[in-house]
């Protein structure tokens, strides 16, 4: 048998990055058991899905690469059908017409409360308070149709809902592949609605009759599906479906154990990319978020295929840490390849110069790229690291570079020019041999001689090595920069 999973989003939002981690786990488990992986846009509720949640779900999955192996499957193109299954319940014996009202359930529940209300009243005797108490439990409980076993229906036209024929005495029995064995009562599944009153199917029939359909073998989610799956599994045996395997995973929580918000980071998958994170670390990244493989930290989408299996989800809730995901998307960043990474470096180049750069510039970004990899933890911060490429800051210089531009300073820069402008070839090693004969001949440690350059090529912006420095910038640039501060300097009489 093929291994079907599915992710199974409501387009009413975004893809935030607890649904991108189930896709993810779900897009795993079909790859390791060399299965099928599968989309379905569950978009029943028709006042709040949109076109634009659907995008925007589309490309955050396009984005991370979990592509699915078929077209996806949108759940309101499949009404006629699960019209037609709750139909054929009703014929088995597992479903029923309901004609009671909306107005009756709600003046039943309402009877019930006050009837609760009253048993907590002071002054009554024990059998009072048990009798009150009776009744408020048969008010509130799982409701069950007076016409369930049968009866007359007010008229032959009236409306009315399908309810499921919930288990009365057997206990339903689930082996969650996650959670491990977990039983529900019987008399705690209600006689749910499947379809409403104007004929529209629940999400409770659609979602059932749609994995079938697809052939779904395996329903990767989060855990707080797990009680819908002891009200669906009636269905599934109603329809004398074999039942799929179930694995409801434990939900993301900020970093101090609360429910997961937008202040914890739970932003959408898409927000990630536009804070300058790469998909294969956000990927890596939510995998660890509640499933491990040893002491190994890091995998590709690839690797992870490879080992991924659903007895390593941990049962406990996972924590999100802003701060690893860092350290993750600094790994890939070191990883990735130089010429896409100059690619998803444009735009976040452009945003810190304030416009485009010129050919030059990015050929200069593109030598200096595989050397300053790790001088940022995302793209705009590896972005902002480059700037003394394009900018020799003259005019905004710190104090520490002000300093190393005044006195006998200038004196050492002037004659450290005259060294490195004959050097035969601008390569990093015979200008960094030039420096360090320089300092040898002087009797100068590389401390003294090193900030007044430094301070002259960058204006005292973070950089690395000076001799990489002065390649990457060229002869040309290098030697424009240091005349610009030995001018200035003769200009102020130093």
């Amino acid at each position: 048998m093929t291994t079907i999973t599915r992710f199974a989003p409501s387009p009413t939002g975004m893809l935030h990055i607890g649904g991108a981690r189930t896709a993810l786990f779900n897009y795993l488990f079909a790859r390791r058991n060399h299965g099928q992986f599968l989309l379905r846009i569950e978009d029943t509720d028709k006042a709040r899905s949109t076109q634009a949640a659907v995008d925007a779900i589309l490309d955050g999955m396009d984005w991370l690469g979990l592509k699915p192996d078929q077209e996806p499957v949108f759940q309101s193109r499949q009404s006629d059908r699960h019209v037609a299954c709750a139909m054929e319940l009703i014929e088995k014996g597992a479903a029923f017409r309901c004609y009671v009202t909306s107005e009756e359930l709600q003046h039943r529940r309402e009877r019930g409360e006050a009837a609760r209300a009253s048993a907590k009243q002071e002054g009554l005797s024990e059998s009072e308070k048990s009798a009150r108490f009776k009744e408020a439990e048969e008010l509130l409980a799982p409701f069950r149709s007076p016409y369930r076993d049968g009866g007359t229906p007010p008229s032959p036209d009236a409306p009315f809902t399908v309810r499921l024929r919930a288990p009365d005495q057997t206990d339903i029995v689930l082996q969650d592949q996650v959670q491990g064995t977990v039983k529900v009562a019987a008399n705690e599944i209600d006689d749910l609605v499947l379809l409403r009153a104007d004929g529209s199917p629940t999400y409770m029939l659609a979602v059932v009759v749609d994995d079938h359909d697809m052939g779904v073998t395996h329903v990767i989610r989060g855990d707080d599906h797990l009680r819908n799956t002891f009200r669906q599994i009636p269905i599934y045996q109603g329809m004398g479906w074999p039942v799929p395997s179930f694995s409801h995973v434990p939900m993301i929580h900020g970093d101090d154990g609360a429910k997961l918000s937008k202040r914890h980071g739970a932003l959408s998958t898409t927000a990630y990319r536009d804070m300058g994170y790469l998909p294969e670390a956000l990927n890596a990244y939510l995998l660890r978020l509640g499933w491990s493989h040893g002491d190994r930290e890091i995998f590709t989408l690839d690797e992870a295929a490879e080992v991924f299996s659903l007895d390593a989800i941990n049962k406990s809730p996972a924590r999100l840490d802003l701060a690893k995901l860092n350290d993750v998307n600094a790994h890939f960043i070191r990883a990735c390849d130089p010429e896409r990474l100059l690619n998803l470096l444009r735009p976040w180049l452009v945003e810190a110069a304030g416009h485009d750069l010129s050919d030059d510039i990015y050929k200069k970004i593109a030598l200096a790229l595989p050397t300053m990899k790790d001088r940022g933890q995302t793209l705009p911060e590896l972005a902002e690291a480059f700037r003394f490429l394009w900018t020799s800051n003259a005019d905004n210089l710190n104090k520490k570079a002000r300093k190393s531009l005044s006195g006998d300073k200038i004196s050492t820069l002037a004659e450290l020019r005259e060294i490195i402008a004959i050097v035969p070839e601008w390569r990093d090693t015979a200008l960094q041999h030039a420096l360090e004969s320089y300092c040898s001949s002087n009797e100068l440690s590389f401390g003294q001689v090193g900030p007044p350059v430094r301070a002259a090529l960058t204006g005292g912006l973070p950089a690395p090595d000076l001799a990489p420095v002065m390649e990457w910038l060229g002869r040309d640039e290098t030697l424009t920069r240091i005349d610009f501060h030995l001018a200035r300097a003769e200009m102020q009489g130093e």
